[in-house]
């Protein structure tokens, strides 16, 4: 099966929620390029994501998100991933639903820590509770993530496939104006 995407599908949500395994997954079954916004702000500043939180702060993190997501949307048609905190700005909702469509990837909180307990690459688990931490975050962001054009629950025992497959049936199913089947 071939198929024809039509809008740049932006991948958002939590932290752990499966933003860059699906999207890999996703972009190799629609045969079109992945992108990571993280992997992209990392380049550009030649650090890491946590390096640029503890040298520079979040607030100047966050203003190079979304110059780097707002370059990306211009470029070709792609799945783009993006960092957890991408989608709270409301200039970063906007340009993605204008440029593009938000997909997100809708993870319970116990599916969530089941996937970064044990990862020291999250900047914002770095307190003396990460999973409070990680709880009140999730409170904080479900309703921004909640605005987003396409919800597509995450379930525990899904394998990565399974999580592309499901997206991709979601954007075929409800959003024709982004994803067809080619015949």
């Amino acid at each position: 099966m071939s198929y024809n995407l039509k809008k740049t599908v932006v991948l958002v949500g939590m932290m752990g929620a499966g933003k860059t395994a699906v999207g890999r997954a996703l972009a190799a079954k629609l045969d079109v390029p992945f992108i990571d916004s993280d992997a992209e702000i990392e380049k550009a500043a030649n650090m890491s994501i946590a390096e640029i939180f503890a040298r520079d702060g979040e607030p100047f993190f966050r203003q190079k998100e979304s110059q780097v997501i707002a370059r990306l949307l211009e470029d070709e048609r792609c799945i783009l991933s993006t960092g957890g905190g991408a989608y709270l700005a409301e200039g970063n909702r906007a340009v993605i639903s204008e440029r593009g469509v938000a997909v997100w990837l809708d993870a319970d909180v116990d599916l969530l820590w089941s996937r970064v307990k044990h990862k020291d690459t999250r900047p914002l688990l770095r307190t003396d509770n990460p999973r409070q931490t990680l709880e009140e975050i999730f409170a904080a962001r479900v309703p921004l993530y909640s605005q987003a054009d396409l919800p597509v629950p995450a379930e525990a025992g899904l394998s990565i496939e399974e999580m592309a497959d499901r997206v991709a049936h979601a954007l075929l199913e409800r959003r024709a104006d982004v994803l067809e089947e080619k015949g």
